[in-house]
């Protein structure tokens, strides 16, 4: 060509090159390529207009997809969309392969791209080389999803800002894997360093408290929310002089910083330093991308969720009570595991309250003491603050003075009216309490229970026993509900056990399967009582408690709260005490005349003393003779019983004695029932299966008693013919 001449059509240079144009609207669906781009893509050399359909029939499917992403993606950054495509013929062969490269564009009114760009031939390269980074490949592809895959999954697990950055640290991209790592938050006008990786430390120092109008890739990147490529030092010094100097010394080659965007805002940036060139092609900075939104969304939950952690830890601290001093001759742990609902802080609660006077006194001058311990229904904010209120009214009323049942009657006055004032029914709640009032000096215990779990007690053997105690309704129902008392006596070497339903339900136990488990635990333990505490909290919430998961799969998980008092003695693991089996395990009873129901419950307590027994014949033999001796002082006389059962001995080698005391003078005696006799056989029955029995006059009254001693199935004697 002459100096002077016009210079030649586009389409001539073009078609010289051997380079093809093609056009794409997604608004029409319709492809139009001149001839050159029409032979690339195996049709007649002519120019042609094509449907979406007709051109992604001579394109591989995996790179059409591509095309559709990096499309995208070029829209998103404002830069030019290249891709490497295979065309195909009708016997789906790859006949050659073109590399596109165009400037996509959006109509916004229309809601449509529009593609103008060149296809020209290039050689496939070969597997491993640096070129085959920017080549559209099935495997490649795949690899860079299993990575997202992995990323993502990995970032969602991670709980706080230290795990999501040690997180990032560690991700392995596919090809190319970043040598420094940087994360800048905002904090006013300035830019801070939240977390590095792979620089030294106090290298930070120059890029803390930047100001956000500074010549820096990072502040530049916050104050517009758009991602800066450099690729090489070169586009670094020149595009940013003034920080150059801060960077180079670090000997990288190649830098990303992309914004961390969350709900539209911009929270800070993330630098990726590579110590090789990089071209970030359009696959490389979708990666990029992908990571900067899944670090984004990680880090705001993870600051969310220290926020909340921060803000629950500080209402627990001030609802949840320290225990007081220590107590002569006592032991008091407790635990609260917050594990229901997402809140770290529920209506679980626990207390220990000093009571005012008393008329016994230890040797250091304490007095009597109460532990308590709830549970307000829900696990919400409004949970937790009628828990708040409930405890402080629970240690008023206690703190003048009052008896446990005027205590739980005041209290369950005090929340109903708390409550059932409201306009909203969901703000109707209730709340199950037990108080326990406690003598240090004779071990005595004053138990009222507001439909709380009974308490448990630890023998000094390890037996463990529930104390069935009396109660009414939960708190908040009835205004004037009315809270019997239960007294106890906790003996030297025993624990008392009181909790919420969370220890024994959690992990999808209900209150029979839950209770084994729990009972398994304070039997086993031979630690003191903090270690208790901890066990038993390990045993259902801890990594063990996945092991031992019950038959309701679908029951939530919820709060859980301890208390354990231990009255130090020989078998308790406490103090200097030398720990030894003792031989005797005892429990009491009353069943009074207006209470026939307690003869079940006086069976059970008697199951529970004799759980170890090895003949379970022997244990209905017992459990029948009891059932004879309470129901015979109830229908005959007008007294009240009293139920002692103790077991002495070794295991293999014990006695049981069963005793039933009653104040009526009327001795009972043998007698010959007729076949349809509906009574009379008791004394018959305990002859036929006591190893021995007798009725001992006492000065008022007179008790009945028999004896059991342990045998095997196979030393129990046969029965009569």
């Amino acid at each position: 060509m002459r100096t002077g001449e016009p210079l030649p059509a586009v389409g001539e240079v073009l078609a010289a090159l051997a380079t093809g144009l093609w056009h794409w609207d997604t608004a029409t669906g319709q492809v139009t390529v001149d001839a050159e781009a029409a032979r690339l893509l195996g049709l007649p050399a002519e120019p042609t207009t094509l449907t979406e359909v007709q051109a992604r029939a001579r394109m591989h499917a995996v790179d059409w997809n591509e095309i559709t992403g990096v499309i995208q993606l070029a829209v998103a950054e404002g830069t030019l969309a290249e891709v490497r495509i295979r065309i195909m013929d009708e016997q789906n062969r790859v006949i050659r392969v073109v590399r596109s490269r165009s400037n996509p564009t959006y109509d916004a009114e229309r809601r449509a791209f529009v593609l103008i760009g060149t296809l020209q031939e290039v050689t496939e390269p070969s597997p491993g080389t640096p070129a085959a980074r920017s080549a559209v490949t099935g495997d490649w592809r795949r690899s860079r999803e299993a990575f997202l895959l992995d990323a993502g999954r990995a970032l969602a697990e991670a709980r706080s800002t230290e795990e999501v950055l040690r997180v990032a640290a560690g991700l392995s991209m596919p090809g190319f894997s970043p040598d420094g790592l940087a994360v800048f938050g905002v904090e006013g006008d300035r830019l801070k360093i939240i977390g590095h990786h792979g620089q030294q430390p106090g290298d930070e120092g120059p890029f803390s408290h930047m100001a956000l109008d500074t010549d820096y890739p990072a502040a530049e990147v916050v104050r517009t929310g758009r991602a800066v490529y450099l690729s090489t030092p070169e586009q670094y010094r020149n595009r940013y002089p003034v920080t150059w100097p801060l960077a180079a010394h670090f000997g990288r080659q190649s830098w990303a910083f992309l914004p961390l965007t969350v709900a539209g805002r911009t929270m800070g940036a993330w630098m990726a330093a590579f110590t090789y060139p990089v071209a970030f092609t359009p696959d490389e900075r979708s990666v990029l991308t992908t990571v900067a939104r899944m670090l984004a969304q990680a880090l705001s939950r993870a600051e969310a969720a220290e926020s909340a952690r921060a803000l629950t830890d500080g209402l627990q601290r001030s609802m949840l009570p320290k225990l007081g001093p220590e107590i002569p001759g006592m032991r008091v742990a407790a635990r609260y595991v917050p594990t229901g609902g997402g809140l770290q802080v529920g209506g679980d609660w626990y207390d220990m309250i000093p009571l005012p006077g008393g008329t016994s006194r230890t040797e250091s001058g304490g007095g009597r003491f109460a532990l308590v311990i709830g549970d307000v229904q829900g696990h919400d904010v409004h949970a937790a603050g009628l828990m708040g209120q409930l405890r402080i009214a629970l240690r008023a009323y206690a703190s003048e003075g009052h008896r446990p049942d005027a205590v739980l009657s005041r209290a369950s006055r005090f929340l109903h009216g708390m409550t059932h004032d409201a306009d909203d029914p969901a703000d109707l709640r209730f709340a199950t309490c037990l108080y326990v009032e406690v003598d240090p000096a004779t071990g005595c215990l004053d138990i009222a229970r507001a439909g709380h779990p009974d308490p448990a007690v630890r023998m000094a053997d390890g037996t463990v026993l529930i104390r069935r105690t009396d109660g009414g309704l939960p708190l908040g129902i009835d205004p004037d509900a009315d809270y019997p008392t239960t007294r106890l006596t906790l003996e030297p070497g025993e624990t008392m056990l009181v909790c919420t339903d969370g220890l024994i339900e959690t992990g999808g136990h209900d209150l029979e399967t839950g209770w084994v488990r729990v009972r398994t635990i304070l039997e086993g333990h031979k630690g003191d009582l903090e270690e208790l505490a901890d066990a038993l909290v390990q045993a259902v919430h801890g990594p063990s408690s996945h092991h031992t998961t019950g038959p309701l799969a679908d029951r939530r998980e919820d709060d859980i709260a301890v208390l354990l008092l231990c009255r130090e003695g020989e078998g308790c693991g406490c103090g200097d005490t030398v720990v030894t089996a003792p031989q005797v395990r005892r429990t009491m009873l009353s069943v009074a005349q207006a209470e026939p129901e307690r003869v079940a419950v006086a069976r059970q307590q008697l199951r529970e003393l004799l759980h170890d027994w090895q003949s379970e014949d022997q244990v209905d033999s017992a459990v029948l003779l009891l059932s004879e001796m309470l129901t015979n002082v109830l229908v005959h006389t007008d007294a009240d019983a009293l139920l002692l059962a103790e077991v002495r001995g070794a295991p293999g080698e014990r006695r049981m004695h069963v005793e039933v005391t009653d104040t009526s003078d009327d001795l009972p005696h043998k007698r010959r029932p007729g076949e349809l006799a509906s009574s009379g056989r008791g004394l018959m029955l305990i002859e036929l299966l006591a190893d021995a029995w007798g009725v001992d006059p006492r000065g008022e009254g007179k008790s009945i008693w028999f004896e059991l001693y342990e045998s095997t199935a196979a030393d129990s004697p046969e029965p009569p013919e």
